[in-house]
């Protein structure tokens, strides 16, 4: 198997993103976050651990690159706590920074500022999951994740230096996170420019683990999910009224705060102002580097 693949090959209908490449540096990820949908297609997702000769494998595959979007990553956080030992992430930047290529880095670790050097070498962006900024209650659905707080910090540091910052709300739960206001206020303070969203979809682990841990939020979710939910690619879905309720309110906030937005696989794209993963940052930072 390559390291470097095409992002969504089964091109899903409820997919927005432009073409891009995806790549991987670790498998699974030590973050827990309750929600998390890779661990249903993953086995041993929470056992993060590195790909099998990932220096070597991806000079190979790095030195076909010709100009492509590198979306970093996808499935597992190219930041998970165990980064902080390895250092693997930034040999894996040096070697794309070498190459014609642009950077789209997915987290929700501060410890994207440490290679900031490298991202300001090359048209770069960094894509910031902050699902809330309570930092207790990412403690329990996040809970080894770093903090929003720390997050917070990483991203004004970033926009400070250069490098452009999209934030991912998302997922959007009920009960837990739908009240973004401070946040979409704070982020429009920092200099963040755009932002994308989606709703919480539900599978049988990450619906485990959410009863577990919030026992009675998730029996007010209950009926919204498996009695009026829909049913779509083997998740189930918050009604669609439900779903334009949350994000249409998000829609607001964006304008009120003067940023973009980009929905996520809701099906519910007149409410985006901008591409759905907010790469469009990318072509600014293109231009800059051509100057």
């Amino acid at each position: 198997m390559t390291l470097i693949s095409k992002f969504d090959p089964w091109h899903s209908q409820l997919c927005t993103c432009p073409p891009k490449l995806t790549f991987n540096p670790y498998t699974g990820c030590d973050h827990a976050c309750v929600y998390c949908y890779a661990s249903s297609y993953i086995p041993k997702f929470f056992d993060c651990r590195p790909k099998k000769n990932l220096i070597l494998r991806l000079k190979r595959e790095a030195a076909k690159l010709n100009g492509e979007i590198i979306s970093i990553s996808n499935s597992s956080d190219p930041y998970p706590n165990l980064e902080a030992k390895t250092g693997l992430m930034r040999k894996c930047l040096k070697i794309l920074s070498r190459q014609n290529c642009r950077i789209q880095i997915i987290t929700k670790s501060d410890l994207v500022v440490k290679d900031i050097d490298l991202l300001r070498k090359v048209p770069s962006m960094v894509s910031m999951t902050i699902t809330t900024d309570d930092d207790t209650t990412a403690e329990i659905i996040e809970p080894h994740a770093p903090l929003p707080s720390k997050r917070l910090r990483a991203i004004e540091t970033l926009v400070y230096r250069g490098v452009p910052v999209s934030v991912r709300i998302d997922p959007i739960i009920p009960f837990i996170n739908d009240n973004p206001e401070r946040l979409v206020e704070t982020l429009a303070s920092l200099g963040v420019k755009h932002i994308t969203a989606s709703t919480y979809k539900v599978r049988p682990d990450n619906w485990q683990r959410l009863s577990i841990v919030l026992p009675e939020i998730s029996e007010k979710l209950k009926p919204f999910y498996f009695e009026k939910g829909e049913k779509r690619g083997g998740y189930l879905y918050l009604p669609r009224e439900l779903r334009l309720q949350l994000l249409k309110k998000l829609y607001d906030l964006t304008e009120k705060y003067k940023l973009s937005l980009g929905t996520c696989r809701e099906g519910l794209t007149f409410l985006d102002t901008a591409i759905c993963d907010g790469s469009y940052l990318l072509e600014k930072t293109r231009k800059h580097y051509c100057l």
